[in-house]
């Protein structure tokens, strides 16, 4: 087990004794606030640094009393800790509590001209955060655990970004819905690859949670492109870019970011369904849109006046503000619930009319029940560009020959042939085209009928089984006694 995994297991350990923390979620909020701090520490000394070999002189972000090595892990002259200046117990909770939050809380006004900057973002975490974190002494514990956790190499920060990501997953898996945050990542992974982003290309996902969806589009990028400066800049400050309404899912989201290696991560808080797409412009698409929008919401009148097909269903809403907001050419891949291809009420049929007339929706990927660990929904993948009218769907039916859930999740293995296979979309077992002038009725229904399954051979009744044993029975007798007859 290595120092990491160990660190986060010990952290766990001490929230479940606190009384203020009692669930994955509390565990993983609690562990963020302590992990960004520490991060911010690691980011400011770097800066320095450099600004030191440059001859110049480095602003710290925070003021000198609310910086990590002042109040969380004071230093000696030496450079050893200073036990003496530290807090611990009451003292530690209401120094956290009365002064820490409150004065990182005020970076949202004070930076509030520029949304987009590290300042605003510490001013909307700590304005969205309460630590919940009761003994004093088990946060002093907690920070000590942190302090030596190591934040220098890419190495470093890339297992601190995978354990973030089991710790999200894990909440995904603990209820009080946890899972409306977790995608499984061989799914996002499968679905970026079809889509094959390029460095350049603005990514989107307007309903991003934990931010599974542009961690994994950066991993991508970053392996495939030219290490050159201008490119490195690019993927910083002009390629991921996401909203999240929900306050915890927005903090674990900008986190995550932040611990795949995104400075200032261009996550929004706020709730995407709340302008208009009749206000959307040129200047506010995206080349390429990854997303998986909550499903089975209910919105309010009044949001649904921002859309021309109203619907109460969230997903529905999500799936215009999708179409509304690629660029021309611009690629999406969308996860979506499968009554989606099939709901006969008139916004749903409005909906898929207005994707296929608007967008080529090229590829159906159909996802096996229990995909989505805690939710009983059925789900598909939809993959299309804007601009063109769909004339043909490709439909593969994704079967990893095993029942999926927590013990059997999704794997990349598993996805290996539907992303083979897409490139050239043939007829097979689990795959088929559907032209779609051919086939269309009024009610356009896209639902998933897999016509190349091979038929499987009906149970039979059991009263005809036992006739069969008793024939069987019958016939064997017969043999038995004719070689009795012949051996005599």
């Amino acid at each position: 087990m290595s120092n990491f995994t160990q660190t986060f297991k010990n952290i766990d350990d001490l929230l479940y004794k606190d009384s203020g923390a009692d669930s994955e979620i509390d565990y993983i909020e609690q562990s963020s606030w302590i992990l960004f701090l520490r991060y911010l520490d690691s980011l400011e000394k770097d800066k320095e640094d450099e600004a030191g070999l440059e001859g110049k002189e480095y602003k710290y972000i925070l003021d000198e009393p609310f910086r990590w090595e002042t109040w969380a892990k004071p230093r000696s002259e030496s450079g050893s800790d200073d036990h003496h200046l530290e807090l611990t117990g009451p003292d530690l909770v209401r120094f956290v509590e009365n002064q820490l939050f409150p004065y990182l809380a005020e970076f949202k006004n004070l930076h509030s001209e520029n949304a987009r900057s590290i300042e605003y973002k510490i001013g909307e975490i700590f304005s969205e955060l309460n630590n919940k974190i009761k003994s004093g002494y088990n946060l002093r514990e907690i920070i000590d655990m942190v302090d030596k956790l190591p934040f220098g190499t890419s190495k470093d920060k890339h297992e601190l970004s995978h354990l973030y990501e089991t710790k999200i997953k894990n909440m995904g898996n603990a209820g009080r819905n946890g899972g409306q945050y977790y995608t499984p990542r061989p799914l996002i992974r499968a679905m970026i690859s079809v889509i094959d982003p390029k460095i350049g290309e603005k990514i989107y996902d307007p309903a991003c949670g934990s931010a599974g969806f542009l961690c994994e589009a950066y991993e991508y990028l970053y392996e495939r492109m030219e290490k050159t400066t201008a490119n490195l800049d690019t993927l910083q400050d002009n390629t991921l870019f996401g909203k999240e309404k929900k306050n915890l899912a927005y903090i674990i989201g900008t986190m995550n970011m932040i611990l795949h290696g995104i400075e200032a991560p261009h996550i929004t808080h706020t709730n995407t369904l709340g302008d208009s797409i009749r206000d959307i412009q040129e200047k506010d698409r995206y080349d390429i849109i990854l997303a998986n929008p909550p499903f089975g919401g209910k919105e309010r009148p009044e949001v649904q006046q921002n859309f021309d097909i109203k619907t109460g269903e969230t997903a529905f809403l999500f799936m215009q503000h999708f179409i509304k907001s690629l660029k021309a050419g611009g690629r999406a891949a969308v996860v979506i619930k499968n009554t989606f291809l099939s709901n006969t009420d008139n916004a749903s049929v409005a909906l898929r009319k207005y994707l296929l007339e608007t967008c080529n929706l090229h590829t159906v990927l159909d996802m096996p029940q229990g995909t989505f660990q805690g939710a009983g929904v059925k789900t598909v993948v939809l993959f299309f560009t804007k601009g063109e009218a769909t004339k043909n769907i490709w439909y593969y039916q994704l079967d990893p020959g095993r029942n999926m859930g927590k013990t059997n999740p999704l794997n990349d293995a598993d996805l290996k042939e539907f992303i083979h296979l897409e490139k050239t979309k043939p007829e097979s077992e689990k795959s088929w085209n559907l032209p779609v002038a051919e086939y269309l009725e009024a009610t356009l229904d896209l639902s998933v009928k897999n016509p190349n399954k091979p038929e499987e051979t009906p149970l039979r009744e059991p009263a005809l089984i036992l006739e069969e044993i008793t024939t069987l029975d019958e016939e064997t007798s017969e043999i038995l006694q004719t070689l009795n007859e012949l051996l005599q």
